[in-house]
């Protein structure tokens, strides 16, 4: 079967094998995938809505222990500007983005030895007793490290973090889920496996996540392959994963360095996932990494959301790369692309269209 007879199969509802996606990635015409790509979400989300989230990316510590090759984000505890935040600078940042229509609080931060889970369920307590909003935060590295330093199991962790009010958790430190790469680029977090059954197990206490995708540092075509199939089977299985997000490695200011991959290759890669992740309804496009301009061709490329127009955002800035937008842009933005914007909350609830 040729490529555009294959591409038009899957568009119209078949499941995508493996070596399909394998035989796409080398043959298919560019714009025969973004069309493919884009006749599924057309069929998903048939009003042509395209929604963002307004939120603030909250970074509660950069003392980290991983030291990923990749990030320029992390200190040392003894470095002059190593930090954990103090409630007053907490409470401030989100007064701020509530000011600014926030209804959304993404708290990360590094692997530091001295936090434990008392730290974690007093901070989201103290923000859920002042503000209404709603907390999408901490990534399954950290979860298992929280539970390790705690001395608790995973599930237990997150029981206890849910009822202090963590609402979902964000799908950080996947990277690339094969421990081939792993090893190389990240060798003191997770496993694969571990980072799956962290999401597993949030899955199972009815706790809602994101799954994310780190493309561009080392890893190769069957190393993105393997981590969609991972993500597609553990979704068969439990439904919890609201949307998949590929963002692309920034090689600046960090020990791994490397070049910058191309727009194309992204967009290219984003319309196979969509195609190929057939049970996530939401693909978000990255004009974080990528730039405005390509974010918007991502709409053409099977994307439907654009996340977030992050208020605050350190770690890919760290990296020497800072693009911005407002609220107004976004709308524009979109508009410009054919679509309707819409603002939304955490469950993709929709707050408000234009």
């Amino acid at each position: 079967m040729n490529s555009r007879d294959l591409l038009k199969e899957i568009a119209e509802g078949r499941r995508m094998s493996p070596e399909e996606f394998v035989f796409l990635d080398g043959n298919a015409d560019f714009l025969a995938l973004g069309q493919a790509a884009d006749q599924v979400r057309r069929r998903r989300f048939v009003n042509d809505r395209v929604t963002f989230v307004i939120d603030r990316n909250i970074n509660y510590t950069n003392i980290c222990t991983c030291q990923c090759k990749f990030c320029a984000f992390y200190r040392h505890k003894n470095d002059d500007d190593a930090y954990v935040i103090d409630k007053a600078a907490l409470f401030a940042k989100i007064e701020e983005a509530i000011e600014m229509g926030a209804s959304q609080l993404m708290i990360q931060g590094g692997l530091n030895p001295e936090l434990h889970v008392e730290f974690f369920e007093e901070m989201f307590r103290s923000i859920k007793a002042r503000y209404p909003v709603q907390i999408h935060s901490l990534s399954a590295p950290e979860i298992a490290y929280i539970a390790r330093r705690s001395g608790l199991e995973v599930r237990e962790t997150l029981l206890r973090l849910q009822a202090a009010g963590l609402d979902s958790l964000p799908g950080g430190g996947a990277e690339v889920l094969h421990d081939e790469v792993r090893q190389y680029i990240s060798p003191h977090k997770i496993s694969s496996r571990q980072w799956l059954e962290v999401m597993r197990t949030a899955h199972g206490i009815g706790m809602k996540t994101t799954a994310t995708m780190m493309m561009g540092s080392v890893e190769r075509l069957q190393h993105r392959l393997y981590h969609l199939d991972m993500i597609r089977k553990l979704q068969d299985e439990t439904g919890g994963f609201r949307a998949f997000i590929i963002w692309t490695y920034q090689p600046g200011n960090n020990e791994l360095m490397g070049k910058k991959i191309s727009s194309l290759a992204y967009l290219r890669f984003l319309a196979l996932s969509r195609l190929y992740l057939d049970n996530i309804d939401h693909i978000q496009g990255s004009w974080v990494t990528q730039g405005k301009q390509i974010g918007q061709l991502s709409l053409l490329f099977g994307g439907d959301d654009l996340g977030s127009i992050m208020i605050e955002e350190n770690v890919v800035r760290s990296a020497g790369v800072a693009y911005k937008m407002n609220k107004e842009e976004m709308i524009a933005l979109i508009r410009a692309a054919g679509r309707k914007p819409a603002l939304r909350d955490t469950a993709y609830r929709i707050l408000e269209e234009y």
